[in-house]
């Protein structure tokens, strides 16, 4: 196949790489009333609405929530019955996620004043998280591990787990990555009704505090709905990669790199960037190769066809540019320097460093999250990680010689924005020690 090829010299460039990279996650108007009607029905008939939607909608049909729950006894279970091979898998990838978020763990800390006045800063964990994960074919045990770990890392008290189980089918490596990522509680539900009984609870499912983790149309537009009564992580585009080259990395692993991405669904993003118009030659001619052998090749020409490109720039310098305009989830710097380059990059969500550094030992078992902004957010946000999980009090202790001087200071400006009462309160304090 041949792919689109934009360069930076012509005078279209711009406006041609805007029209490539622009994603706006169109929000059906039928899916936000279908959820709509569906988190009404939750809210009002909780476990009743629950247990007709699973039979609707995952051909499940059982007379009780307890039917639909699975506790640490069944996730443990499923661990011990997955081959030997899947399993040290598991355990090698949820250790390396474990060690990594351990190093974002925030802590309480405080300050004085030389008046004696202690500020500072507790920090604390969710008290209770839903997970949402998909289920059937596109059931992610790794997206269990990088969204549960760093959850406990943080301290969250009680994890509860919504996954479908259509026709009754469970994934059993999903139910062993729940187990080693410490999820206390699952149930067997999924859908806009999976969100909005974890966002306001039902006599079987607790309400939870934030909600994280992958879906379908209706699970973003749900998860979307119920923001504000809960918190939520993200609501994710399509997946994305660009790769910056120097040549130096041979073509069929670019390839690869660029299939990689491309095949998790018909729009999802994969861009080289290349200051060597023969690389990219080479890299188109790998990719004419390699792809009639793939798997998923339907899908993967569909995304190359419809959002993937091969770009040449001038140089390193305008490459490293052009991937902060497009900010992207997945960024390889797959150039014979990449500390060299690293500086100049600022907008990407993961950021791989030289030819060996792929993007799907990231997806993983680098450590890092796989959970990534993308549709160019990663301009202002950020990887899932343990500061999602916890939160921040800020704690204000006035000394007596403090409440003087501030009181001072905090009643002129308050008198400055017409509000005598806040000005008065901090004056009371000042006639104390008169």
């Amino acid at each position: 196949m041949k792919l689109r090829r934009l360069r930076a010299r012509d005078p279209d460039f711009d406006a041609a790489l805007e029209a490539l990279t622009r994603y706006e996650a169109a929000q059906d108007e039928a899916v936000e009333a279908t959820v709509r009607g569906i988190i009404a029905q939750v809210r009002a008939r909780g476990d009743a609405a629950l247990l007709e939607y699973t039979a609707r909608l995952d051909r499940l049909e059982v007379r009780s929530m307890a039917a639909l729950e699975l506790g640490r006894t069944a996730l443990e279970n499923a661990l011990e019955a997955i081959g030997s091979a899947q399993a040290e898998a598991l355990r090698a990838a949820a250790e390396r996620i474990r060690r990594f978020h351990e190093r974002q763990r925030a802590e309480s800390w405080q300050i004085t004043d030389a008046d004696g006045t202690q500020l500072g800063q507790r920090v604390t964990a969710l008290e209770r998280v839903g997970i949402y994960v998909p289920g059937g074919k596109a059931a992610y045990p790794s997206s269990v591990l990088m969204n549960a770990i760093p959850a406990k890392v943080a301290g969250v008290g009680e994890l509860v787990m919504a996954s479908p189980t259509p026709g009754g089918l469970r994934n059993p490596l999903v139910l062993a990555a729940a187990a080693l990522g410490g999820v206390d509680r699952m149930f067997a539900i999924g859908g806009a009704q999976a969100i909005a009984a974890l966002a306001y609870g039902t006599r079987s499912v607790p309400r939870v505090d934030k909600i994280v983790g992958p879906g379908n149309a209706y699970v973003a537009s749900a998860k979307r709905q119920v923001f504000g009564q809960v918190g939520i992580d993200m609501i994710a585009g399509p997946s994305e990669i660009l790769v910056i080259g120097d040549g130096s990395t041979p073509a069929a692993w670019v390839a690869l790199d660029l299939f990689s991405q491309a095949e998790h669904d018909e729009v999802a993003q994969a861009i080289l960037v290349s200051p060597d118009a023969a690389y990219l030659d080479a890299v188109e001619r790998e990719i004419a190769r390699v792809l009639p052998t793939l798997e998923r090749r339907a899908v993967i020409s569909a995304s190359l066809e419809a959002r993937g490109a091969l770009v040449e720039a001038r140089d390193l310098a305008e490459a490293c540019a052009i991937a902060n305009r497009i900010a992207p989830e997945h960024l390889e710097l797959s150039v014979a320097d990449p500390h060299a380059w690293l500086p100049q990059l600022r907008n990407a969500g993961a950021i791989f460093l030289g030819r060996y550094s792929s993007e799907a030992i990231g997806d993983y078992c680098a450590g890092p999250n796989h959970v990534l902004p993308t549709a160019g957010t990663a301009r202002y946000s950020s990887p899932l990680g343990v500061y999602d999980f916890q939160k921040r009090s800020s704690i204000i202790e006035i000394s007596p010689a403090g409440a003087a001087s501030l009181g001072r200071l905090a009643a002129t400006l308050a008198r400055g924005e017409g509000l005598d009462a806040h000005a008065r309160s901090a004056e009371a304090r000042l006639d104390e020690r008169q």
